[in-house]
């Protein structure tokens, strides 16, 4: 685990932890060792907050690359083990998938929101291939993540977590194992529902068959 990842769960963990107690469920389908993908719902830049601090291991997160062009940033960014993704999409975004599969394949955790931007009214939306390009390309397995009240404690345009408006839950569900699985497009697709409908089971949200509107900065 990095030094400053380490640094940020004792101090900004400790915080969330003690400020909001989350309560969690399913710790023991987190493997000990070895590369996995989360994929989650997303509510809230608050979600990876709560996540990282109940997760024992170090969580990759992907960041945008305005992150890495200032120094105090770009320091923060590394020091995390943060992963760049370029927001412009196409071969440009590349990079950012071929940059986890290493990651992965090292043994760490990466954390992918398949939405691809944060729930604008609290549904889950239908969710993008690129986790199940991700899992089958470096051959680990994905664990699905529902998280439930991180809206209420950060609702999006809210800078910053507020104590007492509301209770946080995070669920882990059984990972799914994607060994063997075809890398064409109608598996790429069949398996990202599969996470979806996981996901969904872990939340109880209302699921919406299409693509989230995009959010500036989600």
């Amino acid at each position: 685990m990095p030094l400053l990842y380490s640094i940020g769960k004792l101090t900004v963990g400790t915080a969330m932890t003690v400020g909001w107690r989350p309560h969690v469920e399913g710790l023991e389908n987190i493997p000990a060792t070895g590369g996995a993908i989360f994929a989650g719902n997303h509510l809230s830049v608050a979600d990876e907050l709560f996540l990282g601090s109940v997760v024992p291991r170090h969580l990759a997160f992907w960041a945008k690359e305005e992150y890495f062009e200032r120094p105090f940033s770009k320091f923060l960014m590394n020091g995390l083990g943060a992963i760049r993704v370029e927001r412009a999409g196409g071969r440009a975004a590349l990079a950012a998938f071929d940059g986890a599969i290493p990651v992965l394949k090292a043994g760490d955790l990466v954390v992918v929101y398949p939405e691809g931007t944060r729930s604008p009214d609290g549904k889950l939306y239908r969710g993008r291939t690129g986790v199940a390009r991700l899992a089958i390309a470096a051959g680990v397995p994905i664990i699905p993540v529902g998280m439930l009240g991180t809206d209420k404690v950060q609702p999006i345009g809210q800078m910053l977590p507020k104590l007492g408006k509301g209770k946080v839950t995070v669920r882990f569900g059984k990972p799914i194992d994607t060994a063997g699985r075809p890398d064409d497009r109608s598996s790429q697709r069949a398996l990202t529902d599969e996470v979806m409908g996981e996901i969904q089971k872990l939340t109880g949200q209302e699921y919406v068959p299409r693509y989230a509107p995009k959010r500036e900065g989600a």
